[in-house]
């Protein structure tokens, strides 16, 4: 048994999305410049796992070389050769608009870079939705995994973005399979109040989701993050409804706490964080050197199933 396999038997909330993402066909994944060794590792895990079909995007003599001096088995993967990163991102991009690819996947250049190809209004791959970033955390000693969304990409979303957001994370929720999700617009209280914006826009989503115009999920807020994850908590604010208590999405309000957020749970509860990218034609997995060998697994694992599970829809549809 290799030591990826070995990582998936042992107890974590990823394992029943990693095999379920296993049960799918191998989603052809664009990985965009892997040219250090945990970007390469990473996609070639993955592939050994079942999650994924690379085909590697960047300078070839830099992914042969690193695979060389990694002991990394490159088994016969398919190689785009390009110049330097930024011909990567680019290369990467036009393919999945060729529909060579199922999913993107990042490696070793930094997030800007690929972001800016992605979001190029002519050449990119956005559509009507605005991209945002949902992570999917394993938090130990919670019952449930936990969706915070956006803690990456979106700085200071508007309304009309958080609508999106709160669509792209009840979105994924629901196609990988994990039923109707209970969704917390998060503030600092759970009052609606001029004096603190944030509330009044959580009220507002709860709003449109009762005109449907936010479909799919169970909504309420604003909910401070105690009374939102936490029974006796909502309890003791006298808070009735379906989510207080026990949301399983958490809708930040900005990137700084969204962030702060994530990286607490992280560092000081040591909870795995995986995450993708919604909202462009395919999702996109954003890796970091920091990532766990279960997180960049789950990352591809919940990219891969939604993609599959889209796939799936899609040729119903026809």
């Amino acid at each position: 048994m290799s030591e990826v396999t070995a990582l998936t038997t042992e107890p974590s909330k990823y394992n029943r999305l990693i095999a379920a993402a296993q049960e799918e066909a191998p989603a052809v994944t664009i990985v965009t410049h892997p040219c250090d060794e945990t970007s390469l590792r990473g996609a070639l895990e993955a592939a050994e796992m079942g999650l994924i079909a690379p085909v590697l995007v960047g300078p070839e003599s830099k992914i042969r070389n690193v695979a060389a001096e990694h002991r990394l088995d490159l088994g016969g993967r398919e190689i785009i050769d390009v110049p330097h990163s930024h011909a990567a991102a680019a290369k990467a991009v036009a393919m999945i608009r060729e529909g060579k690819g199922e999913l993107l996947m990042k490696g070793s250049l930094h997030t800007d870079e690929l972001m800016r190809e992605v979001a190029a209004s002519a050449t990119g791959l956005r559509t009507d939705r605005r991209i945002s970033h949902v992570f999917i955390m394993d938090v130990p000693g919670h019952p449930e995994t936990l969706f915070i969304t956006d803690a990456a990409i979106n700085i200071f979303p508007d309304l009309e973005a958080k609508r999106d957001i709160v669509q792209n994370a009840i979105d994924l929720w629901v196609t990988i399979g994990l039923g109707e999700p209970r969704v917390a617009i998060l503030s600092a209280v759970e009052t609606v109040t001029t004096k603190i914006p944030s509330t009044i826009e959580a009220a507002a989503l709860c709003k449109m989701a009762e005109r449907s115009q936010i479909t799919g999920g169970l909504l309420d807020g604003p909910l401070a993050f105690d009374n939102a994850i936490d029974p006796e908590a909502a309890r003791i604010k006298g808070i009735t409804s379906p989510v207080a208590g026990q949301a399983q999405i958490l809708v930040v309000p900005d990137l700084e706490a969204g962030n702060m957020l994530a990286k607490n749970l992280t560092f000081l509860s040591r909870a795995d964080a995986a995450g993708i990218v919604l909202g462009a034609r395919v999702p996109i997995v954003l890796t970091s050197r920091a990532d766990s060998v279960r997180t960049r697994l789950a990352s591809c694992a919940v990219a891969a199933l939604y993609a599959a599970r889209r796939r799936a829809t899609q040729v119903k549809a026809i």
